[in-house]
């Protein structure tokens, strides 16, 4: 009978040379899937990175531009045609006839509080413009308690041309005929107060009188754009950066345990 030593017999009991302890071969896959999951959502959060650079590009100009159009001087109304919301902000002159029988008020949030952006139908040449004169509070809410009394003849009227707002505010819908308005909806006011003829598809943001304590009170227009994209871009770079250290440190251990 042949001894075996108890040497080789601990040799022969071994596993295969070059196969991980503990099962690891059954791990292998795990790693390699999870390594693969760190890739891709690298790239994904990349990709959402470089998306918010261009944001960013294109909001720049955005801000650029309607800087430049506030600080020119008001032109005369586009053809009603070729407007297109895009042209918001650009400063504009008309003039007409204030119909101020057929003011709709529209609720409004201000600095200056809650209160009521007077909308005012203005008969030009061409048609009915809407003309946001201003904000008035609670207490000048109705047209007689608001000193002096509008001119009712021609007006020359600038101010800023601003796109129309469907539908109404948020979680609140226009209801024109209980005389509930939460956004400035140019064609839904003009058919409520049955405007004749064409109406311009845009309103104008009226400029400020110089007259304190005047209501309505012109020149509320807030002109803010949020500018958070550099933020958002850093945020999702740093994600990519973190899923591929993560892949790294899976990937040296993985190499430091064969």
């Amino acid at each position: 009978m042949d001894h075996v030593s108890p040497a080789r017999q601990h040799d022969a009991d071994r596993a295969p040379a070059g196969a991980p302890p503990g099962g690891g071969r059954r791990a292998a896959p795990g790693r390699i899937a999870f390594l693969a999951l760190c890739l891709a959502l690298a790239v994904g959060f990349a990709a959402l990175g470089v998306w918010q650079v261009e944001r960013l590009g294109w909001k720049r100009e955005l801000i650029a531009t309607v800087e430049a159009r506030l600080a020119a001087p008001p032109a005369p109304l586009p053809a009603w045609t070729e407007w297109s919301p895009d042209d918001a902000y650009t400063r504009v002159r008309v003039r007409g006839v204030y119909l101020h029988d057929r003011e709709t008020l529209v609720q409004a949030v201000t600095e200056a509080g809650p209160g009521w952006w007077v909308m005012t139908p203005l008969r030009t040449d061409e048609g009915v413009v809407i003309v946001n004169r201003g904000f008035v509070p609670a207490e000048a809410r109705d047209p007689a308690r608001r000193p002096p009394q509008p001119v009712d003849g021609p007006t020359e009227v600038s101010g800023l041309l601003r796109a129309s707002e469907p539908g109404g505010g948020f979680l609140r819908a226009n209801a024109p005929a209980a005389g509930r308005w939460y956004s400035r909806d140019v064609q839904a006011i003009a058919r409520a107060r049955g405007m004749a003829g064409p109406v311009a598809p845009f309103f104008i943001d009226a400029d400020a009188v110089d007259a304190p304590g005047r209501y309505p009170a012109g020149g509320q227009t807030v002109v803010r754009f949020r500018d958070n994209h550099l933020v958002y871009a850093l945020t999702w770079f740093g994600l990519s950066a973190l899923c591929l250290a993560g892949g790294v440190i899976v990937f040296r251990h993985r190499r430091r345990s064969r």
